[in-house]
């Protein structure tokens, strides 16, 4: 149905302008004084056949296109100085039908007929005949560089609109693959978490109701559910809404530090050089990068003492987390999920990791960030 409304708008727009263009030529062809001739009965009919042969254009642009250059040729032939403007549109539905070799071989011929058909008509010597092919010429070629120019403002709107609807697109899936992520978490892990937290809070309050000690692992494994459930909170808010949570960063590094302390490792963190504000994502990956070693230090190294060292160079961020493990020299690292991780964060950001055993035992973390390229 749409389509068929459509046709048929098309089909009264293409009658309009060849009635309109017709009624354009035979006004112009009747203010020339000329007898009744048959000569005269012919070019009022080439005028009319050329101006109403632009309703089929745009079934048959190459036949319309042939018409109206013989019509055009014809009445200049008989004696009617009229401008060639049926052939111009022709030409310009040819051209956007895609004859565009046919177009150009079929616009030369008439351009250079015309000039012979002045001299034909007998109303124009030589010289006169070419500059009236040259006046039509030059029109020719100002409609063309019109039509050029505003098929090139259409290309670039529809270039332009297109790649906004790309990046909204873009966009809306990356925010329907964050809340997908974030029902993922909330599903998997919010649940596990909370009864981690309860119970060790639970077991906390009773020995300390009973007068009983309450030994260090307890204490930790508290702290370390009530850190898990805060960090799970703020990423599941920044998965829902990418600006309202601030993510962790250098200022949070202390905490870091001392939960680790908590545990019963001795973790000590020292700052050298002149403190200036980093980008928020350089930020983020070291906090990312100390807790994971801190977190592996617990886990793997049996360490009974580490160290946190972070250096503020001009134009990067060096940081190096120490223990002294049980990782022997000679021993390669097993590539976790944790290293990996860190690893691909600091790469993101055009930094370097290097994660190895140290010559005097134990283990050593260290990553530069540069400060300039990631902001």
């Amino acid at each position: 149905m749409n389509r068929g409304r459509f046709r048929v708008r098309a089909g009264v727009r293409d009658w309009l302008i060849a009635v309109g263009v017709t009624a354009a030529l035979l006004v112009t062809g009747l203010s020339g004084q000329r007898s009744a001739t048959g000569l005269a009965l012919l070019g009022y009919v080439l005028l009319a056949v050329g101006g109403l042969a632009l309703a089929a254009g745009r079934r048959a642009p190459v036949a319309v296109l042939a018409v109206t250059g013989l019509c055009a040729v014809g009445y200049q032939a008989v004696g009617f100085d009229v401008a060639a403007v049926a052939f111009l549109f022709a030409v310009y539905a040819a051209m956007r039908a895609g004859h565009r070799i046919v177009t150009a071989a079929v616009s030369v011929a008439v351009l250079a007929s015309l000039p012979l058909a002045a001299l034909i008509s007998g109303l124009h010597d030589t010289g006169e005949a070419f500059a009236q092919a040259r006046g039509a010429l030059q029109i020719a070629w100002l409609i063309a560089a019109g039509a050029a120019g505003e098929a090139l403002r259409q290309a670039e709107q529809r270039a332009d609109e297109a790649e906004r609807t790309r990046e909204e697109t873009a966009r809306r899936r990356a925010d329907e693959e964050r809340l997908h992520i974030a029902r993922e978490l909330h599903d998997s892990l919010t649940h596990q978490i909370s009864v981690i937290k309860v119970q060790s809070e639970a077991a906390v309050h009773v020995a300390r109701k009973r007068g009983q000690p309450v030994p260090e692992a307890l204490l930790a494994i508290r702290e370390a559910g009530r850190e898990a459930s805060r960090e799970l909170r703020a990423t599941l808010e920044a998965l829902r809404d990418d600006d309202t949570a601030p993510p962790p960063g250098l200022d949070h590094v202390p905490e870091l530090v001392e939960r680790a302390g908590r545990t019963g490792l001795a973790a000590t963190l020292t700052i050298e050089g002149q403190r200036h504000d980093v980008p928020t994502a350089v930020g983020r990956t070291a906090y990312r990068v100390v807790q994971e070693s801190l977190t592996n230090i617990a886990r793997h190294a049996d360490a009974g003492a580490a160290s946190v060292h972070i250096d503020f160079r001009p134009g990067t961020l060096a940081i190096r987390i120490d223990d002294d493990g049980t990782a022997a020299p000679d021993s390669a690292p097993e590539p976790g999920i944790g290293l990996l991780g860190m690893r691909e964060r600091v790469n993101a950001l055009g930094g370097h990791l290097q994660a190895a055993p140290r010559r005097e035992g134990g283990f050593t973390v260290q990553a530069e960030l540069p400060v300039e390229r990631a902001s």
